[in-house]
């Protein structure tokens, strides 16, 4: 029985440079470049316009390896052909941030003003004061900013002020109750 994930190929768009060497897997494409290594035990073949990988053996680990790498391969295929981007909202008066170069400034109330700099490989994007854009290449590491961002100043349930995910829906709660 083999991972039914680690089965399905991946698909090389046009315009997506990929090159396997032993263990080491590369891509390069418009948006960047990034690299893997693949586990020992899972091998991956580049055939015609796809890449394909496959288990040495039938063991719990490798086949649990073998899904994995298959997901982050696509993952990064994905990520140097078209790229991530996770959008974030920022909701409350007086709750804003600001461009610095190529860092963030948010102003969330506190009494202080907290300044978040880019990593390597990610950008920001701040289409209003209100909202801002993580992009990047990197899957995981899009994921990562945008939830150390949120976690800023996460969503609170009564109002709902805080930053938030563009498609996130925070469960109100109701207040204290009149008499």
């Amino acid at each position: 029985m083999a991972s039914h994930i680690g089965k399905l190929p991946v698909a090389i768009p046009a315009g997506v440079e990929v090159t396997i060497d032993g263990q080491n897997f590369a891509a390069k494409g418009a948006k960047g470049s990034d690299s893997y290594v693949i586990p020992e035990g899972i091998t991956a073949v580049v055939e015609g316009n796809e890449i394909v990988l496959t288990p040495a053996d039938d063991l719990r680990p490798t086949r649990a390896k073998h899904g994995l790498s298959r997901a982050i391969i696509a993952s990064m295929v994905k990520g140097v052909h078209d790229g991530y981007e996770k959008h974030l909202l920022i909701v409350g008066t007086g709750y804003r941030a600001a461009m610095k170069g190529k860092s963030i400034e948010f102003s969330l109330g506190y009494s202080h003003t907290i300044t978040v700099d880019a990593p390597e490989g990610i950008t920001f994007e701040l289409p209003n004061p209100n909202e801002v854009v993580v992009k990047g290449t990197d899957k995981q590491q899009v994921g990562q900013i945008a939830a150390n961002i949120r976690k800023l100043r996460a969503p609170e349930p009564y109002k709902g002020k805080g930053i938030k995910y563009a498609d996130e829906h925070i469960l109100r709660k109701a207040g204290k109750a009149g008499k």
